[in-house]
Order: structure tokens, then sequence, then C-alpha cells
């Protein structure tokens, strides 16, 4: 018994012979559209509201909002009147508001006072005088009043009286040499009894170094000349008395350096009107050269000249 026969299996021939084919034939229907699983239905889309118009009507076009809002206007103004406007009341009804009470002005403060003179500082304490200032505090200690230094530079406040004493010790004495006198000025503060400080300044071209020496004098105080021993100081010295009216006695040539013979006044004095005197205020040049010939012409006759000619 081979393989190709089991039991139970219906050999070929057996049971009335082959078996016949089945006879050809139009195919069986397919199984009914019950029998099938049914298909998932898909969401539905949403169609636009054009698309609910037929293709034959024409959407109508959109109106502006601003023509909408001018139709229904009239409508909203009928349906209801609008109430009547009330006049306004006087600006003089109005009840006026509370007026801020104004502050109260500080006072002005008082002017500061003048002040009465330099502050002339001392040295400071434990350094040494130079030996041209210790050469005077040694030899004339009761001619200074105050001794100085500022910003370097030291200045010797000595008594009026004692002047050239001083003056003629710094320019001897062989530890100052002050062979040079650079300038000679004045100060004026009005307030102080003697107003000017009178100041000459000294170098030493030898040994190289300066000093100060400053008077305090009056208005009609005498203060003697020190031409004698620096003859440069002649110019610088009628400078001061023009300027300042410092009455400085046994001067060579004691005149005016830069102002007029006749001039009023000395304008550096912090109390000089700052328009001049008035008797001399002059803005034509000629009436000025006419006051100044006067005394001339009162004392001697003679041609006039083109100084003296008035057009």
């Amino acid at each position: 018994m081979t393989d190709d026969t089991k039991p139970g299996a219906d050999a070929p021939g057996e049971a009335g012979g082959a078996v016949s084919e089945p006879a050809a034939g139009p195919a069986p229907d397919p199984p009914a559209a019950a029998d099938a699983a049914p298909p998932k239905a898909a969401p539905p889309k949403p169609e636009p509201a054009a698309a609910a118009r037929p293709k034959s009507e024409p959407a109508p076009p959109a109106k502006p909002a601003a023509a909408e809002a001018a139709r229904q206007a009239p409508t909203a103004a009928s349906a209801k009147p609008a109430a009547p406007e009330k006049p306004a009341k006087p600006a003089a009804a109005a009840k006026p508001a509370a007026a801020a009470k104004p502050r109260p002005k500080p006072k002005p403060k008082p002017p500061p006072e003048p002040p009465k003179g330099p502050p002339d500082p001392p040295p400071p304490e434990g350094m040494e005088s130079p030996a041209a200032v210790a050469a005077v505090q040694e030899a004339l200690p009761d001619a200074i009043e105050a001794l100085s230094y500022w910003v370097g530079d030291w200045t010797l406040i000595v008594r009026r009286e004692r002047l050239l004493d001083v003056l003629e010790l710094l320019k001897t004495h062989e530890a100052a040499a002050f062979d040079y006198c650079s300038d000679v000025t004045a100060t004026d503060w009005p307030p102080r009894e003697r107003r000017f400080d009178l100041i000459y300044c000294l170098y030493s071209t030898r040994l190289r170094h300066r000093v100060r020496v400053k008077v305090r004098v009056g208005e009609d105080d005498a203060v003697e000349s020190v031409t004698g021993l620096w003859p440069a100081a002649n110019w610088l010295e009628r400078e001061v008395f023009d300027q300042f009216g410092v009455n400085i006695v046994n001067h060579p040539d004691r005149r005016r350096i830069l102002m007029p013979d006749e001039w009023q006044g000395h304008p550096q004095r912090k109390d000089y009107p700052l328009e001049g005197p008035g008797e001399l205020l002059m803005e034509n040049p000629q009436d000025w050269l006419r006051v100044r010939n006067l005394p001339d012409e009162a004392g001697t006759d003679r041609e006039p000249g083109p100084d003296t000619e008035i057009e």
C-alpha cells in the first residue's frame, strides 16, 4: 500500500469511475452586501454658505458698515426723541474755587560784610623762618608787627616808622642781600582805619630768594620814599601816589604818572565813583584840552596854538 492511497480517501476510479469535472456555466454570484462588513462612513464636509444657494442666484454684495450705520441712524432717532439740551449756567453762578494762600516770600539775605583786610595767615607751627627773615627778627624785633606765610612766600608786616630801617637791613645784610626792588604796589581796604597796605616786593639776584614787606598806612600818614635804597622805585612810588593817593614823602619827583595833573581823585581806590568825577567827565576831547590849558591861559598872554584852539 503506497502513500498515494490512504484509508478513507476516495481513490480515483472508485465509486463509479473517474470523477467528472463540473460543467462550464455562469460564475456564482458574490456574497450579498448584507453578509459583508459595512464600511466606515466618512464625516460630512461642511459646505460653504454660498453652496446652499443654487448657482443661478448670485450672492448679494456686502454692504459697507458706514452705509449700514447711516441707514439705521434715522430709525434710531425716530424711535426715541433726543432730550432738549439744558442751557449752560453763567460763569458768575459757578462757585469760585478756594484761592490758595500765597507762600510768604523769604526775607532777602543781608549782603555780606566787606572784608576788612587780607587774611595774612601766620606760618605753620614748627616751621623755621628763612635766614633773611630771621636776621630782621633778631636785629629789629620791635619793628615787626606780624609775620605771614602763604603759598611759599614770606611777608614781613612792619611798623610805618621803622620801614626804612627794615628795608635797609634786608638790602645790606649778608643773609638777605635783596639788591632788587621788583615792585611797589598797594591795596585798599576802606573799612579799616589804616586802609592801605603798601607792599614792597624784594628779590636777591645773588641768593635767588624773595620776600615781601608790607606796611599799613592811613590816608594822611606819611611814608618815606625808598628811592635812596633802590632808585628803580621812583616810578613805582609815583604810580602808588597817582592811583591810590598814598602820601609818599621825600620823593625826588612826586607827581602823577598815569592821570593828568588836574585829575581829581585816585582811580584805584574802592570808593572811587565808577564814572569818574562828574565835573571832569567829558566826552569831547576838545573840552578836556580847554580845561587843561586854563591855568596857562590865565597866567600868560600868548597866541593860541594848535592845542588851545577849540572849534
